[in-house]
């Protein structure tokens, strides 16, 4: 009976967790600068990001993920600008607070802290998140009937600001993630935080940073294709 209660609570404790930090992901998307662009739709600077990695950095790949996935996918759902990327939203953010968490986990061994690993963490989720976004603009300014060269152009500036938000975010969240650590080890979300796995689990961050690499190398075809076609 007392087991049952645990696995109860723990499940409790999750769906609060996964709750919490979509909830705070979603109102990172509000407190933004939108920058218009000339092509496309705009583009913006923004907190979000910086929720989505922490959220991976605290309770590891799949809380990470889902609530980064599910606060970043309501806010396209209730903006009229971005209602139809809300799908691709969901799994790219989910994919940067899942390798987030991912790599967080072996930031933290045995009571100690690894900074360099947990930044790290926080780089990795970035540039998985800007590959696919880039990617996903400019194939829509393709599909949308526009030059090669004028969609590479259009996507510059997202490249820039997705740069600058990818920087912000790791500055807030690796000392925001050290800080909040420290304070639910003595609560009752100390069983979710992100740890080393018990059993040896290389092979997970190698298969995620593989796909982050296909993803990058897309994108690099993509470039390249538009730049010989022109």
């Amino acid at each position: 009976m007392e087991q049952q209660v645990t696995v109860q609570r723990r499940k409790l404790i999750l769906m609060v967790s996964v709750g919490l930090m979509a909830a705070l992901v979603f109102v990172g998307n509000y407190m933004q600068i939108s920058i218009p662009v000339a092509i496309g739709s705009a583009t913006r600077i923004h907190l979000g990001n910086s929720m989505c990695l922490l959220a991976g950095m605290l309770f590891g790949p799949m809380t990470g993920g889902l609530a980064s996935g599910i606060g970043a996918g309501l806010f396209d759902l209730l903006n009229p600008l971005y209602i139809t990327s809300a799908p691709y939203t969901f799994l790219s953010k989910f994919a940067m607070g899942f390798l987030a968490g991912v790599i967080a986990r072996y930031a933290f061994p045995e009571g100690k802290r690894r900074i360099s690993v947990l930044i790290a963490s926080g780089v990795a989720g970035q540039l998985a998140y800007i590959a696919l976004y880039l990617l996903k603009s400019y194939v829509e300014l393709l599909f949308l009937g526009n030059d090669p060269r004028a969609a590479l152009v259009a996507i510059l500036p997202k490249a820039a600001t997705s740069s600058l938000n990818a920087a912000a975010a790791i500055v807030i969240s690796v000392p925001l993630a050290l800080a909040l650590r420290t304070a639910l080890l003595h609560t009752g979300f100390s069983a979710l935080l992100a740890a080393p796995p018990r059993k040896k689990a290389a092979w997970t961050a190698a298969a995620v940073l593989l796909a982050v690499l296909i993803c990058a190398a897309a994108l690099a075809l993509c470039l390249y294709l538009s730049i010989a076609i022109s």
